[in-house]
Formats: C-alpha cells, structure tokens, sequence
C-alpha cells in the first residue's frame, strides 16, 4: 500500500534540493520558460503516462487533485492544460519563485517535455471539488463590485480563466491561497505575474483584498466540471488519505467530572462515664 510520509517528502527535498547541474536552468528565467512551454504545447499528451507521472504530484497535491481547504496546497484539478504547462514552465525556469515545488518540478524528478504534457493533461481532466475552503461571508457585495471591475475581463466571470492567454481558472480556489498568491503578486515575489494584474490590485486596501478574494472562492465551475460528492479518485485505490502520510491525531481524552464531595461524617456519640 503506498503511503506518502513525512520522511519520504524531506528525503525528496534533501536528495532533489536545488543545485547547480544538469537541471539548473542557465539563461534568462523567462524566455527559457517560455522556450519550454511553446515545446510542451507542440506535443500530444498521452493521459496514461500522465497518470503515472501524477504519483509524484498527489503526494501533496492529493489524489483528487483538490488540494487543502487549508490553502498549503491549491486545487489544480480541472486546471487549464495551458495554465499547468506554463506554471510548471516558470518553476523548472526559476521565473516564478515556488522553493517547495521546484525539487519536484525538476527533469530527473518530473521527466521532460512529455511527460509535463502528459500530466498536464491528465490534470486538466479531474474533477474538481466545490468543497473548497472559502472565506468569512462578511464583505460580499464589496467583493462581488471589485471582481467585476478589477478581474472578471481576464480570469472570467465566473472565474473561469482564460486558456489562450493563459490565465488561470479561479473558481473554487481556496481563499487562503488565493490571499496568498494575491500577496506574491502584490509585492512582487511571484515573477511570472501578469504585470497588468500587478497594477490592478496595487491600490486595493486589506478589507478590498479579503472582500475580493471571499467572493472568487465561491464561484462554481461549471457543472460538468465538478465531481460526484464524495468522490475517490480511482486510479489510486490504495492511497493512504491522511493529511501528508500522517495518521489523524488520537482524540483527546474525555473530561472526567470531577468527583462529588463526600457529606462529613456524623459526629460519634460522647463516651458514657463509669460512673453512670
């Protein structure tokens, strides 16, 4: 039975960690990017393979390709193809900054060019989950305003994305990592942003962030898009589900009342005099 653990993903990290070599790219981040995501998009995938290549990515990413409501990591099923080629492009180029990710977007990890079009696509075709994690509900209507005027023209509006651009679906993301993302974009750590992007949320105020962000979380995919509720993946019926390999924590222990106050005992009876 497969179980991804912890020790299995800190060896991945310490064996694959970022060196220079064969797989450390050499020339300019962004056209080097760009160079391999034209080559991937070239290729026809072939699903089985991606499948297969998928192993390495459900460790995280889960089987179902949901992520965590948690945000740690984004739900990518039903991503656009395009999109997953190009970020996984950036990351293998160093145009956009993932240091968890990028060990295991490496070539001796990962595979080259087709087998990036394989899982790509294989990726593209899950079914994604409308139980993602979603904001307060606080700030809707103010969320709702600035999504129509600020993101709808390039991510859709119903968060759909954009293929041709590419520009990511973002419907049913988790609002912690949407937050997260946004924040990259927003001080300039995440490289490969769209600069027109940048300039749209410069001004935006922590209250318009979160109002934005709330509202993106709870847009529906299409239904064709979203999978059965309670959905398994079946090309993994052994995989262990527990949160990173780990199994859950013991419940704690149960509150023991405490025990009730004993009524004092009665007095005992004086001693009779002898001489009585």
């Amino acid at each position: 039975m497969y179980r991804p653990t912890i020790a299995l993903i800190t060896l991945g990290l310490l064996t694959v960690a970022p060196s220079a070599g064969a797989d450390e790219p050499q020339g300019d981040p962004a056209e080097l990017a760009k160079r391999e995501y034209e080559q991937v998009m070239a290729l026809t995938p072939d699903i089985d393979n991606g499948r297969r290549v998928y192993l390495t990515c459900a460790v995280c990413h889960r089987p179902e390709g949901w992520g965590t409501p948690d945000g740690a990591y984004p739900q990518i099923a039903g991503q656009w193809r395009e999109v997953i080629i190009k970020q996984l492009a950036d990351i293998r180029a160093r145009h956009r900054d993932n240091p968890l990710m990028y060990p295991f977007s490496l070539t001796r990890i990962l595979g080259g060019p087709q087998n990036m079009a394989d899982v790509a696509a294989y990726v593209a075709a899950l079914p994604m989950t409308a139980g993602n994690g979603v904001g307060p509900g606080v700030d809707l209507e103010l969320g709702a305003r600035l999504y129509a005027e600020h993101c709808a023209d390039c991510h859709g509006e119903r968060g759909e994305g954009k293929p041709a651009t590419p520009t990511p679906a973002i419907a049913a993301q988790h609002f912690p990592y949407l937050m997260r993302q946004f924040e990259a974009i927003r001080d300039g750590r995440r490289k490969n942003a769209n600069p027109e992007m940048v300039k749209q949320i410069a001004e935006f105020t922590p209250r318009d962030q979160a109002a934005v962000l709330d509202y993106t979380s709870r847009l529906r995919p299409a239904p064709e898009k979203l999978a059965a509720e309670n959905r398994l993946n079946p090309d993994f019926p052994n995989y262990v589900r527990e949160t990173l390999g780990m199994p859950p924590l013991p419940p704690p222990p149960p509150v023991v009342p405490p025990m009730p106050v004993p009524p004092p005992l009665p007095a005992a009876p004086a001693p009779s005099s002898v001489a009585e």
